[in-house]
């Protein structure tokens, strides 16, 4: 139906009178989208039926990776290309007057994620289908996703992102798999046939309705499964006349409350009504899916002692933690097992990825909140920590220092990473550096508790949606070169180190990354209103906004070289823009004085002829996977410039480098092995190291104030922040200035600034000689077959989820 041009144009056609009572050339871009999405969803629905029944048949052991973040981005592109009918589809379309680029940009990005953590999920999930592995992804499908951002005043204002304002067309509801999920009331305890058991009563009820999303494999014709999970009310048949006005209203605040549950992704969480959301939001995950996989393996399994052997769970990050419990409380309670059978099995069913060294990024809920919201829940995990403090203390009798350490219930809070480790049979974190870290500081007693439980998987992007879909020119120009191997397996890339100094090849990098940027430059112009110089160095850190990324570090350096430009405009140095793209987080106030500072000082920049436009600063608002489509290709200098020891892992400096931008960053996360991959000579590295850092943290030493008494230089910038150079308003920007020096510089952003100017020179130096540039420009693209999805998946797969 689609793999023939003809029979395309006539199929088409056909469905967009049937689905819209209207002719091709009547037809809004919306209807066309939707027309081709029903065509490709359809398509594709013979091969999603067929790998479901090859699941079953064979018996084979799937792995569901729980998160509460899926960063797809739009789907239409990557999935005609994944099954292969996309030229055919252009082609049809062309031929039709359609331009199927548009089609594209007609399709939201879906609001599932947020940052790195949601696009990591992705990533796996091609991965996993195109690898032909059992694996499928469970989430919530949000309604509003986390918001819109725009840009007024130069401050962030956040609106609804109504992603499913025109439904969603990859999506099928699956109503006949709802479950019920239960909040609050209380538990009674009472023997029934010799066994003790435990009554739930006078709970919430909160229907659990799971939406459908294909994963296409690349070529293969497999088909995995996205389940994402909506909250939905359960009031059952009344008769609206005949109930009091009381009635209707709790009926009304019962909608109201059920539906927030899978509105928003992350609640504003700094009251305890967004508190109370975000659990509830987390439970609701977990014990829909859960239910849902167990009631799976049991229609195909005599019982759930096999569990271990046919499921793999998978938690990314400690949102879906409270999976332990509820695996737990469903084995117990609706099973009827032992807590000896009912552990042996969890754990050896459940495993976790740890992707953060921050404190506060290693979750804790308030004991009170836990135990009024999940009743049950709460009774399993005191037993957990009872059970295994007892444990702790007879095998290590008098640690005090262990055994605080280690327990999960503690200060009237419960510790969510140490339930994960307790709870599962694996522990990993995302890069070799983070992983070291957690095993040898954060998590050590764990580690010397359970050693066999921690390992490393190094993250990994998709080369099929970051360079084979975002970057097609060079795509096709790898292949032209080195034929299409790389594609099924991304290390042959490595070939290219063969024609680092070609210089044919070399003039095809530089031409399709000018391109590139001449692309990038067209969105700038229309939703900036500003013109940059292709010819300029593009400098640009695109990611979440927090004090550890240090965007504020960038903005300083920029604030640092528009000083000496002011001073000598004549100063020979190649022309740069800047640019961002970030979300703050609505509650996250020092963030948001971030992105007004970098508006602030865009705007005074950008209207300066005086430095002969030798400097553009430029945020794009809204910032997005189908933008970092868009700006990853056309980058010169990837920003990876997070304090050492604070990012677990990162992937965007693996996007980029596989476009062929050269990482500025310090020794952090991948970082480090992305300097192993390339060597010294194509990446610029500076600041603190991780042991620097972490040696600060233990035992002091560091005094911001010392900083800016030394180096004039950064004594100028901090005085900026609260003058009316910058700021339009007395006190605009003095919590950045208060952080950075009152309370001494947490992330070191001054105790490295003078190395990142230093960085930066260097940098802009090796741009002036072109060849130089890309020569280091292939080297990465080469060495960037390391970082793909694949690689790291196959790891997962073999060492941790035992699938294949």
């Amino acid at each position: 139906m689609l793999t023939n041009k003809e029979e395309f144009k006539q199929v088409f056609q056909k469905r967009l009178v049937a689905l819209h009572g209207t002719e091709v050339q009547e037809a809004t871009t919306q209807e066309i989208y939707k027309t081709l999405g029903s065509l490709v969803r359809e398509y594709i629905s013979e091969n999603w039926i067929n790998t479901n029944a090859s699941y079953k048949k064979s018996g084979v052991k799937q792995v569901y990776y729980f998160s509460l973040e899926f960063l797809l981005g739009r789907l239409m592109g990557s999935n005609l290309l994944n099954l292969d009918i996309y030229n055919v589809c252009k082609e049809g379309l062309l031929e039709l007057g359609i331009d199927l680029d548009d089609i594209e940009e007609a399709e939201p990005d879906a609001g599932l994620g947020n940052g790195g953590l949601g696009r990591l999920a992705a990533c796996f999930l091609d991965s996993l289908a195109s690898l032909e592995l059992p694996g499928h992804g469970c989430g919530i499908r949000y309604k509003y996703g986390l918001f819109e951002q725009k840009i007024i005043n130069g401050y962030q204002v956040e609106l609804p992102d109504n992603w499913l304002k025109e439904g969603n067309v990859w999506e099928i509801r699956k109503s006949d798999k709802a479950v019920e999920v239960k909040f609050g009331g209380y538990v009674t305890t009472e023997q029934v046939d010799g066994r003790l058991s435990f009554l739930h009563h006078n709970y919430e009820k909160v229907l659990a309705v799971p939406y459908d999303m294909p994963v296409v494999g690349y070529k293969n014709e497999v088909v995995n499964t996205l389940r994402l999970w909506s909250a939905e009310t359960i009031i059952g048949n009344f008769d609206a006349y005949s109930i009091s006005t009381h009635d209707q209203r709790k009926i009304i605040e019962y909608k109201r409350s059920t539906e927030a549950i899978t509105e928003f992704l992350y609640p504003d969480d700094s009251h305890i009504e967004g508190r109370t959301l975000r659990l509830k939001q987390q439970y609701f995950l977990v014990s829909a899916g859960i239910q849902s996989i167990l009631h799976n393996h049991k229609k195909h399994h005599h019982d759930v002692y096999s569990l271990p052997e046919n499921v793999a769970i998978h938690v990314n990050d400690t949102h879906p933690v409270l999976a332990v419990p509820e695996l737990m409380r469903i084995l117990l309670d609706d099973e009827l097992l032992s807590w000896d059978d009912a552990w042996e099995i969890m754990t050896k069913t459940i495993s976790y990825t740890n992707h953060t060294t921050l404190a506060e990024a290693l979750e804790t809920w308030p004991v009170d909140l836990m135990r009024s919201l999940l009743p049950r829940v709460f009774m399993i995990i005191e037993e957990i920590n009872r059970r295994f403090c007892q444990q702790v203390w007879a095998d290590n009798p008098g640690n005090w220092e262990l055994l605080r350490s280690v327990e999960i219930i503690r200060d009237g809070v419960v510790r969510m990473a140490n339930l994960a480790i307790v709870g599962s049979y694996s522990v990993n974190g995302v890069a070799q550096v983070h992983t070291e870290i957690i095993k040898k500081r954060e998590m050590k007693h764990f580690y010397q508790y359970f050693p066999e439980k921690f390992n490393n998987k190094t993250n990994g992007i998709t080369h099929r949606r970051w360079l084979l879909r975002a970057n097609p020119l060079l795509a096709n120009v790898i292949t032209e070169l080195i034929g299409s191997d790389w594609i099924k397996n991304p290390t042959e890339l490595q070939q290219l180190s063969k024609y680092v100094k070609d210089a044919s090849f070399q003039e095809q990098i530089r031409s399709i990354k000018h391109n590139n940027k001449l692309n990038l430059a067209k969105i700038i112009s229309k939703e900036c209103g500003l013109t940059v110089d292709v010819g300029s160095i593009f400098d640009v850190q695109i990611k979440r906004l927090h004090a550890y990324k240090r965007q504020v570090l960038n903005v300083l350096h920029i604030m640092d070289l528009y000083n000496r430009l002011k001073e000598d405009p004549t100063i020979d140095m190649p022309p740069r823009t800047f640019i961002f793209g970030a979300k703050a987080a609505p509650s996250y106030h020092f963030a948001k004085k971030v992105i007004k500072l970098i508006n602030t000082v865009a705007s005074i920049i950008n209207n300066d002829k005086y430095i002969n436009d030798k400097l553009k600063v430029v945020f794009l608002e809204n910032y997005r996977v189908s933008m970092a489509e868009v700006i990853i290709p056309a980058t010169d200098i990837s920003e990876q410039i997070s304090t050492a020891s604070k990012e677990a892992s990162g992937t965007g400096n693996m996007k980029f480098m596989m476009n062929g931008a050269i990482t500025l960053g310090t020794l952090d996360g991948a970082n480090i092995e992305i300097e192993e991959a390339v060597g010294d000579d194509n990446i610029f590295i500076f600041g603190l190291t991780p042991n620097e850092v972490l040696n600060y943290h233990q035992v002091g030493g560091y005094s911001s104030w010392d900083m800016y008494n030394t180096h004039p230089r950064i004594r100028k910038v901090m005085e900026q922040l609260i003058t009316g150079e910058v700021a339009q308003q007395a006190g605009d920007f003095k919590d950045i200035y208060d952080s950075l020096l009152i309370d001494n510089d947490e992330y070191f952003v001054l105790k490295d600034f003078i190395p990142y100017v230093d960085a930066q020179l260097k940098a802009g130096q090796a741009y002036m000689n072109q060849n130089k540039w890309t020569q280091m420009a292939i080297e990465n693209i080469a060495q960037s077959g390391k970082f793909s999805s694949d690689r790291t998946i196959k790891e997962y797969a073999s060492e941790i989820w035992r699938i294949r």
